[in-house]
Parts: C-alpha cells; sequence; structure tokens
C-alpha cells in the first residue's frame, strides 16, 4: 500500500496531522475516516441520481412526491 507521505501534499499532511493530534487519533484514522466519508457521500450521490432518472422516466415531478407518499401510507394502512 501506498505511504500517505506520497499520497499527499505537505500541506495538506500538516492539516491532518494537526487534526489527529488535536483528536488524539492517529492520522491514518484521520484519513480512513475522512475516506470513508467520502466514499459514503459519493455512493449517496450515485442513488439519488438513480433514483432522479427513475422518477423522471416515471414522469414523477417533486410536486407529485407528497400525493405519492400520502397514496402509499393509504395503502399500506388498508392493507393491515
Amino acid at each position: 500500500m501506498t505511504n500517505s507521505n506520497e499520497l499527499l501534499s505537505d500541506e495538506l499532511l500538516l492539516l491532518v496531522q494537526q487534526t489527529a493530534q488535536a483528536q488524539h487519533r492517529q492520522p491514518a484514522e484521520v484519513i480512513a475516516d475522512a475516506v470513508r466519508g467520502y466514499v459514503e457521500r459519493q455512493e449517496w450521490q450515485r442513488f439519488v441520481e438513480s433514483n432522479e432518472r427513475r422518477a423522471r422516466a416515471k414522469g414523477i415531478v417533486p410536486e407529485d412526491v407528497d400525493r405519492l407518499i400520502s397514496e402509499v401510507r393509504r395503502e399500506n394502512a388498508s392493507g393491515l
């Protein structure tokens, strides 16, 4: 695996080290958390974009959402 010193600029590495020290953590933990957060945000963005495409393909616009939620809730309640 590549050393973090090879991946980060000196300025960014210093910020990571300062953050780690302030939080009483290891720099690797700070980097891992940052990468994990980035990956999670990217996954969420792909999820949102995928569902926006599906909604557009079905002709659903934002103004329909509240009505559709109410309809599904009514259907679910009547099915109990």
